[in-house]
């Protein structure tokens, strides 16, 4: 198998990134047996592996409660930090909530640990879909407006800190948030500043997206919905010249096996074995995060309970396969206009490795043979597994 750097030496690359289950209960709401395990010295083992077989990303999660098979949950910025620390090469992703954190808290910390990482921090800012979570820890509820635009506020005040002339510091005045003549030191390594990821499907989301972000987040769709998401913002963004400005990644829950029915059988034990009191539980709770959208399709607006099993609507980015097939797949997604591939798996302690040792190679001699660049031609090699009900 070659190494980190020689799979990852085209400037022109799919990048790769893993869920951290720093959150108890894996990656789906199920009651399957899992080998991945929510602790640190798992976790750091699992990071240690990734950045060993060629994962470039890491994201780290949010939560503040127990809930929906969630029982124990570490906080992001110091278990990012704890990652960190253990790793060489792996930029690890930091969730963060606006309203439990002020922009400048949050500004100082990653600029902090930018330094002790020498640069390998980034964020993803989480808008917020769980009502009981804000209400228990005593923060306002807003109706979904709202909260994406005191997200976008958090991310221009990031942003703004980040980058603000050291003689001059950072002011601003919004609805939300309020400076005058901050003046952040040390500044962060990365320049201009650490990346800031943020995701939805909703025209809030998106405007955000195009607007204030680096990156934006899809959850799991089909062809149709990951190519409107991604026209759609571009759009948005060129209309304020940021064009070339917004990345997108989308996630995948990944089951690769020997063969395509086997790879089947597990997502169907997977499904069938879901906890049916928590996954409703979680659907209740997203439909009502929701329920003020605009365009009415903010996340799991078109989720079924199946779907949900997987919290962000993994399965239905059909990684699901012989690894050949997973391979063409995720080339098809980067034709579409996807540049990092966000993975779960159901047994870390196997499947990250499986991943990078069967997988990403095939990518990587698939790009080298200047696929994922004609979307037709990827559409007509394996689209059509997107328009079937299974897997």
């Amino acid at each position: 198998m070659a190494g980190a750097s020689a799979l990852n030496s085209d400037p022109d690359r799919l990048l790769f990134a893993y869920w951290v289950p720093n959150v108890s209960g894996g990656l789906v709401i199920s009651k399957i047996p899992q080998k991945t395990s929510w602790d640190l010295k798992s976790n750091l083992r699992y990071a240690q592996t990734a950045e060993r077989v060629g994962f470039e990303y890491a994201l780290t999660q949010i939560r503040f409660t127990a809930s929906y098979g969630a029982a124990n949950q570490h906080e992001s910025i110091s278990f990012s930090q704890a990652i960190l620390q253990g790793t060489e090469k792996l930029k690890v992703i930091a969730a963060l909530l606006p309203g439990p954190w002020n922009p400048v808290v949050a500004a100082k910390q990653i600029a902090s640990i930018d330094h002790y990482s020498e640069g390998r921090i980034a964020v993803n800012i989480v808008s917020g879909w769980f009502k009981g979570e804000f209400t228990a820890i005593g923060e306002w509820w807003l109706d979904h407006a709202e909260r994406y635009r005191r997200s976008k506020e958090f991310m221009q005040c990031l942003r703004g800190i980040w980058t603000a002339p050291e003689d001059g510091g950072f002011t601003f005045a919004g609805d939300f948030y309020r400076f005058r003549n901050y003046r952040l030191s040390p500044k962060p390594v990365q320049k201009p500043h650490p990346e800031i990821f943020q995701g939805g499907n909703s025209d809030d989301a998106r405007n955000n997206g195009a607007e204030v972000s680096d990156w934006y987040f899809m959850n799991g769709n089909d062809l149709e919905g990951f190519r409107t998401q991604i026209q759609d913002v571009k759009a948005r963004a060129a209309k304020v010249g940021r064009e070339n400005q917004v990345r997108f990644a989308v996630n995948g829950f990944v089951i690769v096996r020997e063969t395509e029915a086997e790879a089947v059988r597990v997502l169907q034990e997977i499904q069938g074995k879901a906890d049916a009191e928590a996954v409703n539980a979680f659907h209740s709770a997203v439909q009502t995060a929701g329920a003020s959208t605009s365009n009415k399709q903010g996340m799991w607006a078109s989720s079924t309970f199946n779907d949900l099993v997987q919290y962000n609507d993994g399965f239905k980015t059909k990684l699901i396969g012989t690894k050949e097939q997973v391979a063409e797949r995720i080339v098809l997604l980067k034709s579409l206009g996807v540049n990092l591939v966000l993975t779960a798996f159901l047994h870390y302690e196997e499947e990250i490795e499986q991943f990078g040792r069967d997988v990403l190679p095939l990518v990587r001699e698939l790009e080298a043979q200047g696929r994922g660049k004609d979307t037709a031609f990827e559409i007509e090699q394996s689209g059509a597994v997107y328009r079937k009900q299974t897997p």
